[in-house]
């Protein structure tokens, strides 16, 4: 390590540090799984003491739990105010909020901590609860509501709204799966953009009466 780069890790702002080590925790859990990682694994990926980052974060739990936050907390924020808001035909609403997700896969490794919290749930069941209760049991509600929205103006034939979402989720759910599973394995590249677009389409045009 060069003494530039010891000073620039010294100059870095404390504010910068929580993101920069749960960057460092993707990381390593990607690489080595939950489980297996060791907090001193994440210390050294980010270049700090390990007594660091416990001025952030208290355990290996609380830092994959604020990778989710990190996520999809902000992604859910928008897709409230957008749903709360709109009037008018609900379809092109869906295909906008399912586009957001897309993109997200897309762009972000919120794929690898899907496929963390799936694959770290049964040993660690306070991972999954966390995410049942922060993303799932809040989103699934805020998509169930539109739906509902659709049947009652007459865009959508009626139909069981929980069962409809969890059909929406079905396609990101894969797109998440196959991106960090299966496309470092040589498998075909997935733009989930495109996916979500074709999924909402297929979507809206099913539900209509």
């Amino acid at each position: 390590m060069t003494d530039r780069s010891v000073i620039k890790k010294r100059q870095r702002r404390p504010d910068a540090r929580p993101a920069e080590i749960l960057a460092a925790a993707l990381s390593a859990f990607s690489e080595k799984g939950f489980s297996a990682a060791r907090m001193d694994d994440v210390a050294k990926r980010a270049g700090i003491s390990k007594g660091v980052i416990y001025l952030y974060f208290a355990d290996k739990t609380a830092l994959l739990k604020a990778l989710v936050q990190q996520a999809v907390g902000g992604q859910i924020e928008v897709a409230a105010l957008l749903i709360n808001s709109h009037q008018g035909a609900v379809s092109p609403l869906i295909a906008q909020v399912v586009a957001l997700f897309g993109t997200r896969l897309q762009e972000t490794d919120l794929g690898k901590i899907i496929t963390l919290v799936i694959s770290e749930s049964r040993a660690h069941p306070e991972i999954g609860t966390f995410y049942l209760d922060n993303v799932i049991r809040v989103a699934m509600p805020l998509m169930e509501k539109l739906i509902a929205r659709g049947i009652a103006a007459g865009e959508f034939r009626a139909v069981d709204t929980r069962l409809a979402v969890k059909c929406m989720m079905g396609p990101m759910l894969l797109g998440a799966i196959w991106r960090s599973v299966f496309e470092p394995l040589g498998a075909e590249a997935i733009d989930t953009a495109a996916l979500s677009s074709l999924h909402a389409d297929i979507l809206t045009r099913g539900l209509r009466p």
